[in-house]
């Protein structure tokens, strides 16, 4: 009895979020919205994310890390596990002494890239921001996206705009497609109602929705794995890894044809390796990239159609989702790090 109760409760909620809180359907673009310009350079929710995410890792580790002892207790003894947890599972990978050299650029890539995800998930993203009104009569204003149908209140000296949530009479907010024939009509139709309408630019988007971010730290851990590979070998000799034409030259010199052709082998080889290591660029970005912004979609979309109950596991999953792309990225990066020590270290023997 207990149990159908609590299903016939679920089912009303759900229902309820259905009728009574749906907004507009979501605007979505890859794209990164511009909140504001200083000279050239755009400022995007996504780079105000960024910067929120590392003031918070900032005062987090100084609050955790501030009376630091020699026995750790309380959250000493938190942050001590966590590091100590992913050192061990790094030396399973890479070794002991690795794992130590390794450490401080993998561990910081998982951390800032979990917490970056997690923060994501709180529900003030994608849900507050500024509002730039759409006016017909400017050429091109209504030619590409949409715009949200909003009341104006005058909250003291702060204008505020909002959408209205959805009625039994009209199951989801008022929204216009800007690229319509009729848009500008429907435009000036709703602005004569008194009606505020304009695109919505959120303050806060998850960072790793934003391509560049995730090519910036693709870019970090390819010149960290470079650099582990050049300091084991020396510059010359690790790049030889990948520009060998020694042999070829020797061959070529000496006339002969297996000489020429072993050398051949060997500098095809080597370029194959250069474009693997340029392709590992194009995997780390849009591995995460890919599955952080098809998240936000999908929480986007959820929340659209039933904002109550069902968006629930989406979070649960996103959660998921988000501990295991760090844990990818940096386990790549340790990895390759690997993978370019073993590398010099057997050129050496060689």
């Amino acid at each position: 009895m207990r149990g159908r109760a609590v299903l016939l409760g679920l089912v009303l909620l759900a229902i309820l979020g259905f009728v009574f809180l749906r907004g507009p359907s979501p605007h979505i673009q890859i794209k990164a919205e511009v909140l504001a310009s200083l000279g050239p350079v755009n400022i995007t929710n996504t780079m105000v994310t960024s910067w929120i995410v590392v003031a918070l890792l900032i005062v987090l580790v100084f609050l955790l890390t501030r009376r630091w002892e020699l026995v750790p207790r309380g959250p000493q003894n938190f942050v001590e596990a966590v590091v100590e947890a992913f050192f061990n599972l790094a030396s399973q990978m890479v070794g002991e002494r690795l794992a130590r050299r390794f450490l401080p650029v993998t561990a910081t890539i998982f951390f800032f890239i979990l917490f970056a995800n997690w923060f994501s998930l709180a529900p003030v993203f994608n849900a507050i921001g500024l509002v730039k009104e759409v006016v017909p009569s400017e050429e091109g204003a209504a030619h590409e996206g949409k715009a949200f149908v909003m009341e104006k209140v005058d909250l003291g000296p702060l204008p505020i705009a909002f959408t209205l949530p959805s009625s039994p009479d009209r199951l989801q907010g008022e929204a216009i497609e800007l690229n319509e024939p009729e848009a500008e009509t429907k435009v000036e139709e709703k602005r004569a109602e008194g009606k505020l309408v304009g695109e919505f630019l959120p303050f806060l988007r998850s960072m790793n929705t934003d391509v560049n971010m995730p090519l910036a730290l693709a870019v970090a851990a390819s010149i960290a794995v470079e650099y582990w590979g050049i300091s084991a070998l020396g510059l010359g000799a690790y790049g030889r890894t990948f520009f060998n034409f020694g042999k070829l030259g020797r061959g070529l010199r000496s006339l002969r044809p297996m000489a020429i052709m072993e050398g051949a082998v060997d500098a095809f080889v080597g370029l194959l390796e250069l474009v693997s290591h340029l392709v590992r660029l194009v995997s780390f970005t849009f591995r995460l990239f890919g599955n952080m912004f098809a998240g936000e979609v999908v929480i986007l979309m959820f929340t659209f159609l039933v904002p109550l109950l069902l968006t629930l596991p989406f979070y649960g999953l996103e959660l998921f989702v988000g501990i295991v792309q760090a844990f990818i990225f940096a386990a790549l990066t340790l990895v390759f790090g690997l993978g370019a020590v073993e590398h010099a270290a057997a050129g050496e023997h060689h």
